[in-house]
């Protein structure tokens, strides 16, 4: 019977901690989510490698240290008010809510959005909302967000993602023109009209699609 706790254990040290995670908090957060529970069930030997698995609607959910990166480069503090565009498999948002004090995530395809939203509940994470619905344009009725974590790559930086932090609020979004030349970046709300950006490196991640995205080039 395969021991997903110390697979979970040997993940943090051999693919997190060995790559520079030091944060505690997040470490521990990471350590708390069963991420065997997030993947297809056929996939579940293979939930704590370091690459990306397939889930539905031909998407996937990240491999845990991008999920890691993201989640310590927010800054998160307890009982912060978090957005998260791209829902997928829920399992960043369980992540999140293991630090955040309300977790609020937005998913484009459905089938995505009901199974996180049924796992999630059957889980007991409450604190977990979930919106089917078009991440880049956030969600404005529960705004502002101390935190902001967008999992797929944008054109640009949403306005209304920026206008949706609360001062002090940090928004972590990949950007690029296209799969091969993302850049992970850090964007600080620091007065009502003024923002500071920081470059976090190198990424690859699918496109953001939306009204403050890309186009679905599916719907012509």
């Amino acid at each position: 019977m395969t021991d997903f706790k110390q697979l979970r254990q040997r993940m943090i040290d051999y693919q997190l901690r060995a790559r520079g995670l030091r944060d505690q908090t997040v470490l521990d957060a990471i350590n708390a989510v069963p991420r065997e529970e997030f993947v297809p069930a056929a996939l579940v030997e293979s939930a704590y490698s370091d690459t990306p698995l397939p889930i539905a609607a031909g998407q996937t959910i990240s491999q845990p240290y991008i999920v890691a990166l993201m989640t310590d480069a927010l800054e998160l503090k307890f009982g912060e008010r978090v957005l998260e565009v791209g829902t997928g498999s829920g399992y960043a948002a369980a992540i999140l809510a293991e630090i955040a004090g309300e977790v609020y995530t937005i998913e484009r395809h459905k089938i995505l959005a009901d199974n996180a939203r049924t796992r999630l509940r059957a889980m007991g994470y409450d604190r977990i909302h979930v919106l089917h619905g078009d991440g880049s344009l956030g969600w404005p009725e529960h705004a502002p967000f101390d935190a902001i974590v967008v999992a797929a790559a944008g054109p640009g930086v949403p306005a209304p993602l920026k206008q949706q932090l609360a001062i002090g609020g940090r928004l972590v979004i990949p950007v690029g023109c296209n799969l091969y030349t993302q850049t992970l970046l850090r964007v600080r709300r620091v007065s009502a009209h003024s923002y500071q950006q920081d470059d976090l490196g190198g990424v690859r991640f699918v496109p953001l699609i939306g009204a403050a995205g890309w186009q679905d080039e599916n719907q012509g």
